[in-house]
């Protein structure tokens, strides 16, 4: 709600905090679905001109995973999850981390047993804010693969890490593509190309970004291209008009 709420008002998340007299790190934290103070959400609502209220709910019963409500971004998830578990991988969805006092989730991150390479993959099946995404990518792409490998044990961190923005194939996010251009080239430097090795089983080495633009649904041919590139996406036709039809084709396949 709070991170709808200042979208529609176009709002940053800096400026949010600024409003709110809190840390940006603390308004990530709670965007990111992590717990907050009383005080931390009452700055936030009457900052964004909210009714604070307070619900009780039993933990027990109330979903630990709001994502789930997104049926576009689970069915994008649960594809690539599905590829790269397949290929031996060790995969963790919704994954949180923590870097000092940034904290956030990782939409879906794969590494290999060994623990050489990593594969963190940022999910968006809409592009309301280019700024927040972009931000948002960033600090993940500076503080996540650091924060997994200490949790996981892994003695010098991975010595490869990979990091894709995964984005639906739909008129809407190939619109805002085809307005910052540059803007998703200089964020996604290698293009495509990282997340096809991982895709076919090779992780590839060093420090690599991509970008690709992502169908859920595989369709009845074996050779239906799931993604297309940056290059690609200014030209090539959308296969969603938008994220309502992509909704439609999920539920008329039985996967939503």
């Amino acid at each position: 709600m709070i991170s709808e709420a200042r979208s529609a008002r176009g709002w940053s998340l800096r400026r949010l905090a600024s409003e709110a007299c809190l840390s940006p790190a603390a308004v990530y934290a709670v965007e990111a679905g992590r717990p907050g103070s009383v005080e931390t959400y009452v700055r936030l609502a009457v900052a964004l001109g909210l009714q604070p209220s307070i619900a009780l709910q039993d933990r027990r019963r109330r979903s630990a995973r709001p994502r789930d409500e997104d049926p576009v971004h689970a069915a994008m998830t649960e594809a690539i999850a599905d590829r790269l578990h397949g290929l031996g991988l060790q995969v963790a969805t919704d994954e949180p981390y923590q870097h000092f006092q940034f904290a956030g989730r990782a939409d879906l991150v794969a590494w290999d047993p060994d623990g050489a390479a990593l594969l963190h993959c940022e999910q968006r099946t809409r592009l309301p804010n280019v700024q927040d995404t972009v931000g948002t990518f960033n600090a993940k792409r500076a503080y996540l693969a650091d924060a997994l490998a200490t949790r996981l044990g892994i003695r010098g961190g991975f010595r490869s890490v990979t990091h894709v923005l995964v984005l639906l194939w739909s008129s809407e996010v190939l619109h805002t593509l085809r307005q910052r251009p540059e803007t998703f080239r200089a964020l996604a430097r290698d293009g495509a190309a990282p997340f096809e090795d991982w895709w076919a089983g090779g992780p590839p080495g060093g420090m690599r970004t991509g970008l690709v633009a992502f169908d859920p649904l595989p369709g009845k041919r074996s050779d239906r291209r799931r993604w297309i590139d940056l290059d690609q996406a200014l030209t090539v036709r959308p296969r969603y008009t938008g994220y309502a039809d992509a909704v439609r084709a999920l539920r008329d396949a039985g996967r939503a």
